[in-house]
């Protein structure tokens, strides 16, 4: 039996989705946020996007962005610890929701971010760079962090309707990092669609489901996805604060110019 053998691609057969209008997001170290085509798009828009084709379960492409994900987190975390301060992702993340919104935004995709010696520093650096405001606590670098993924999320969401012309009505975040509530709401917020987050393995549960399509326990990917929607009720998370995120996210596109 070969199930789609790629993490990401046994990932997105875990998407607890109905119908073929809908974005996914792995979201992990790495965010990897895409859709399900029935061919490669090989567009200019595609290209301008950044966005690639590899294999899917049954035929299908999955087109999608590589984006840097909760790794900004990961290193922020590990370079405190080394400094002695020893903090949860939980209670970062409620410092997180106590810092003001909007302090400071970042480009996760900058290459400065790839494997910085210290990557509190790296944001600093790069907020100071860019003449905005420099975090100064946890609170203000997690939130950084989380709000500039959602609205790079955004960004990558408008590329992936220019290439493909769907509406991509609601987005579909699986993996570890659906655990941070907080950055499903901001994804929901930036993106201005409903969230469906679940299930956490993703992997797992969607390499297992392809095995039992194989042996016909079950008869395919739609039923498939039903059988995990009821297995492994996803949260649900409606947008907030649309004026306020979209005045923003014109201010992250200049950071992307």
């Amino acid at each position: 039996m070969a199930p789609a053998e790629h993490d990401t691609a046994s990932a997105v057969v875990a998407v607890p989705a109905q119908g073929d209008d809908f974005a996914y997001l792995s979201c992990g170290t790495w965010s990897l946020l895409g859709v399900e085509t029935e061919e490669p798009v090989l567009s200019r828009a595609a290209m301008d996007g950044g966005l690639t084709n590899e294999g899917g379960f049954g035929g299908k492409i999955r087109l999608l962005k590589n984006i840097m994900g909760l790794w900004l987190l990961q290193q922020s975390r590990r370079q405190w610890s080394r400094e002695g301060e020893n903090y949860s992702y939980g209670e970062l993340t409620q410092m997180a929701e106590a810092a003001p919104a909007f302090s400071s935004l970042i480009d996760p995709d900058d290459p400065d971010f790839l494997n910085p010696p210290s990557m509190p520093e790296a944001i600093a650096s790069y907020c100071r760079r860019t003449g905005q405001h420099v975090p100064q606590t946890k609170g203000e670098f997690c939130r950084t962090i989380l709000e500039s993924l959602a609205l790079k999320y955004r960004w990558t969401m408008e590329r992936l309707r220019e290439a493909t012309g769907k509406k991509l009505p609601v987005l579909h975040m699986v993996g570890g990092g659906i655990q941070n509530q907080l950055l499903c709401q901001f994804a929901a917020n930036a993106c201005g669609v409903k969230v469906v987050a679940g299930p956490v393995e993703a992997t797992a549960i969607g390499n297992l489901m392809v095995q039992a399509i194989a042996t016909g326990e079950v008869e395919g990917i739609d039923q498939a996805r039903e059988i995990i929607a009821s297995s492994f009720p996803p949260a649900q998370y409606l947008p907030q604060q649309r004026e306020q995120w979209e005045a923003q996210y014109n201010r992250f596109l200049m950071l992307l110019k």
